[in-house]
């Protein structure tokens, strides 16, 4: 349960004196997530990050890297970066909250961007990778936005408030191509460098959210209906949900690392491709809007098996597609495919019983596993 839903009545109680901690009001006061705008507009900057940055890192790996097959090397950087955070993000937001710990994830973000934005400049390989790491550490941080989302309301809310999260990230797909135009031609002829910088500003605004948010551990919220709901969660139960999302994250990634360039060959200028990018990432959160509500019709786990065959479908269609159109719409079909089994597959998870912060590592660094080893074959 949430520190903040005791807030109000910790003044109260004193020495000699009782106070109600009763689970019905609990689930009463958790039925929204504590600092849900807030929490939302975070990751909205995370995702606005990741769109500023996922489009023009296979590009910028191509035009610093000395081998072309290691183009997509700040790529996968990133997702290591993402990966290596996961473990000690999940303590850290267990043991000091998640203001503390999504402050910290900020932090590295801003760092990285700064990092790598020199390293384009400097046309050093090496520095963009680097950056690229830290930068994947704030994205590793960043993807327990969704878990603080599923912990914070009860068990009959739980579609919709993770949904209402992962809907805000298609805000940022929006915004990122306006952007991006307009800090690139701040930097001309340092193409990419203030894409960076845009990031790193993202970043900023993260951890001004983060610090903003009512302090609250990990835990779930007792939504009244028995403790049969909060069981703990055995090893056992994470294993189909870990093995959907990975499959999804690595179609995703693997479209990711190929598409721009795919783009690029079918004759559409660099600055253009964050464009197509954004969509993409609309493709990837924008769904999960009415995903909660089709979760609660033919359950958590259909819809993220639905999600799967949508991304491989698509992810085919990227291999197959010859002009710039049709690789544009398979590419969002990807993300698509991505949003919806990601959501489902979260779901399940928190469905299941009480997830420790090793288990949620595991989940979470496995994927990014599977992410990683999409881009590997994606640059094939």
């Amino acid at each position: 349960m949430g520190v903040e839903s005791f807030g109000a009545d910790m003044a109260e109680i004193r020495a000699g004196r009782l106070g109600c901690a009763c689970p019905e009001d609990a689930a009463r006061l958790l039925r929204r997530v504590p600092g849900e705008a807030r929490l939302a507009a975070g990751f909205a900057l995370v995702v606005l990050a990741q769109a500023l940055t996922i489009g023009v890192l296979p590009l910028a790996g191509a035009m610093l890297a000395d081998d072309p097959r290691l183009a997509a090397l700040p790529l996968a950087a990133l997702i290591c970066g993402a990966a290596a955070a996961s473990v000690p993000a999940a303590f850290l937001l267990g043991s000091f909250g998640r203001r503390a710990g999504f402050a910290l994830g900020a932090s590295l973000g801003v760092a990285g961007g700064l990092i790598g934005a020199h390293g384009i400049h400097a046309a050093s390989f090496r520095e963009l990778v680097v950056g690229c790491v830290w930068l994947g550490a704030a994205q590793g941080f960043g993807m327990f936005y969704r878990h603080a989302a599923a912990f914070g309301a009860g068990a009959g809310m739980r579609g919709a408030a993770v949904g209402r999260l992962l809907a805000a990230g298609a805000l940022a797909g929006l915004i990122s191509p306006v952007l991006a135009g307009a800090v690139e031609a701040l930097f001309v002829p340092f193409i990419f460098v203030g894409t960076l910088l845009a990031a790193t500003l993202a970043q900023l605004g993260v951890l001004l959210f983060a610090v903003s948010l009512p302090a609250a551990r990990f835990a779930h919220a007792d939504d009244g209906v028995g403790a049969g709901q909060h069981k703990a969660l055995g090893w056992q139960a994470i294993a189909g949900p870990t093995l959907i999302a990975v499959l999804a994250w690595g179609a995703m990634s693997a479209g990711m690392s190929s598409a721009p360039l795919g783009l690029i060959a079918c004759g559409v200028g660099a600055p253009a491709v964050t464009g197509f990018v954004a969509w993409h990432v609309v493709a990837m959160y924008a769904p999960a809007l009415v995903g909660g509500r089709l979760a609660e019709h033919i359950g958590a786990g259909r819809l993220a098996l639905a999600g799967l065959a949508l991304a491989f479908g698509s992810l085919a269609a990227v291999r197959l597609a010859e002009g710039a159109g049709g690789l544009a719409l398979a590419f969002m079909g990807v993300g698509a495919g991505w949003s919806l089994t990601s959501l489902g597959a979260t779901l399940v998870l928190h469905a299941r019983g009480r997830a420790t912060r090793a288990q949620l590592a595991v989940h979470d660094g496995v994927i990014l596993l599977g992410a990683l080893a999409g881009v590997l074959l994606g640059a094939m």
